[in-house]
């Protein structure tokens, strides 16, 4: 009985302590802004949780609008806008007039003619009728990267727009700055350059603590090229949740330090800035994945800064509370196994088979934690949710179960006794749920591993909710007997391969300086090595 509480103490300790370590607020630069000094400008887009651009009345009210406006006002002199059509936005430019704000008015351009036409009707009457509070209108947004439009064309535009806005109103146009690079000679057709530069989003990834002098490597460039030509870096910033690209890791704690050094080298260099973005855009979810959703340094929700300047940043602040989720689940396994070893007819269970139950608990204690926060943000769409209750499940279930086999002393689990249990009819009913609950996680596993594989740009490793499932059933087969029977096993066989070749071709096809594809590639490995113990054993006489 010793054994089972010391462990047990020793893994809740281990929880408590790790989760401490995560949610430690971590140091931040100090402030870039002096005290009541304005960010220059920033990204701003009405949508709010529930809206988004697809749907053909978002339904903004001049009042939601007004409100967004009152809360930037306070923190910055200008908003950026990317439509001059989309509901509501009409009212920007005199609602920021009456906030003290100043205007970047955006025309959207795309490969429709018509939506382009009534774009630019629009941004220039706004122009013409807000000549003190629009400074510049921005004639299309990243339209080459998305290869709607020639240069030629989007030329012919930017020449008209600026026949037709008044005097002192500059004209330009927006897009990443490789492709500038590509088509120098549009800088002859605007007032100044704008220039997207996003470390995260670089075809190499840029990690945090390199990405504020990438930006300023990269503006030095964009200078050099457009040597006498203003310029305007349109859109920087980083995101606080998602994936990683490569070294490029989205948290709370990055995002704070990248936009306040992002604003102090601009102060230090002289360079004129947009922070992309006000408030988090959940629908962008649709188009980038989770990380999309994430770039804004104002909560989507509660409509409030994720971080103040100058002060330390937890990426976990509710820390305790998962820790202590982690202790009460990681307690209920151990009396899981308990609970089936007094059970068993076989008497006290082994040391090995203790430490075994150890390692499940300590691992979906530490993670469930995580799950609950993540699939709330990493669920979208009904496929999205249907896999991240699935996840909450099985993390919930497996463990529990698999602890309690170890305790029972349960035989090794088959698929057959749950592909085809009319062919194992001497198989418990135990056996069987465990056979079952390994069919629904290979599936799982399956659909996540095959979308990192051939799909993964925007996909979230999705490795706090298959960590407790794969590692409960590592330790399971790792202790378990096997049941002498003489079938082949080859789904078990098929299935570990496909999960092995996964597992490499992620972590190579991710880079190794991503540890969260090493991570999740390390258990799709440890997943095919756990299915072929259990094809190996069928095999025993």
């Amino acid at each position: 009985m010793r054994l089972p509480l010391a462990l047990a103490a020793v893994v809740c300790a281990a929880i408590v302590a790790v989760w401490a370590w995560l949610g430690h607020p971590v140091p931040a630069p100090v402030s870039p802004l002096a005290a009541g000094e304005k960010l220059p400008c920033v990204s701003y887009a009405p949508f709010r949780p529930g809206q988004d651009p697809f749907s053909q009345d978002p339904s903004f009210s001049r009042e939601q609008i007004d409100d967004d406006l009152a809360r930037l006002a306070k923190i910055t002199q200008c908003v950026r806008t990317y439509s001059s059509i989309q509901s509501g936005l009409s009212v920007v430019p005199e609602l920021a007039r009456k906030h003290g704000l100043t205007v970047l008015q955006g025309i959207w351009v795309a490969g429709d003619p018509l939506l382009t036409r009534r774009e630019i009707d629009a941004g220039v009457k706004a122009a013409q009728e807000n000549p003190d509070v629009v400074k510049a209108v921005i004639v299309g947004n990243e339209v080459l990267l998305r290869g709607e439009l020639s240069a030629i064309d989007l030329a012919a535009l930017i020449k008209e727009v600026k026949g037709k806005v008044p005097a002192g109103v500059e004209v330009t146009y927006a897009d990443v700055w490789e492709f500038w690079e590509r088509n120098r000679d549009l800088s002859n057709s605007v007032d100044f350059v704008t220039v997207h530069i996003l470390p995260f989003w670089e075809d190499l990834p840029v990690a945090a603590a390199d990405s504020v002098a990438h930006l300023n490597d990269i503006r030095e460039h964009v200078g050099e090229i457009f040597a006498g030509k203003e310029i305007l870096i349109g859109e920087t910033g980083w995101p606080s949740q998602g994936r990683m690209r490569e070294g490029a890791l989205p948290s709370p704690s990055n995002q704070a330090s990248v936009i306040q050094e992002l604003l102090a080298l601009a102060k230090a260099k002289g360079y004129r800035l947009n922070v992309i973005e006000a408030f988090d855009q959940p629908w962008k979810r649709v188009l980038e994945g989770t990380v999309g959703g994430h770039w804004g340094f104002l909560d989507a929700y509660t409509r409030d800064f994720k971080f103040n300047w100058g002060e330390a940043v937890s990426d976990h602040p509710e820390w305790k509370l998962q820790a202590l989720g982690g202790v009460i689940f990681a307690g209920a396994i151990f009396l899981a196994a308990g609970a089936a070893n007094r059970r068993a007819a076989s008497g006290r269970m082994k040391t090995r088979r203790w430490l075994a139950v150890a390692g499940i608990a300590f691992f979906a204690g530490l993670l469930y934690g995580r799950l609950l926060a993540t699939v709330p943000m990493e669920s979208l769409g009904v496929g999205g949710w249907i896999r991240g209750i699935a996840l909450l499940a099985l993390a919930l279930l497996v463990p529990f179960v698999c602890a309690a086999g170890i305790g029972l002393r349960a035989h090794r689990a088959s698929l057959g006794a749950a592909l085809n249990p009319a062919a194992t009819p001497e198989t418990p009913g135990f056996e069987r749920l465990l056979a079952l609950l390994l069919a629904a996680s290979i599936v799982l596993t399956a659909q996540i591993a095959f979308g990192l594989v051939f799909d993964p740009r925007y996909k979230d490793f999705q490795f706090a909710g298959l960590t407790p499932i794969i590692i409960a059933f590592a330790f399971y087969a790792l202790v378990s007997a096997p049941r002498r029977q003489g079938d082949e096993r080859h789904a078990e066989i098929i299935a570990g391969a496909v999960f092995l070749g996964s597992g490499l071709y992620v972590a190579i096809n991710e880079t190794f300086a991503n540890w969260q594809a090493l991570w999740t590639s390390g258990l799709f490995v440890l997943f095919g090595l756990t299915l072929w113990r259990f094809a190996r054993a069928a095999r025993r006489r």
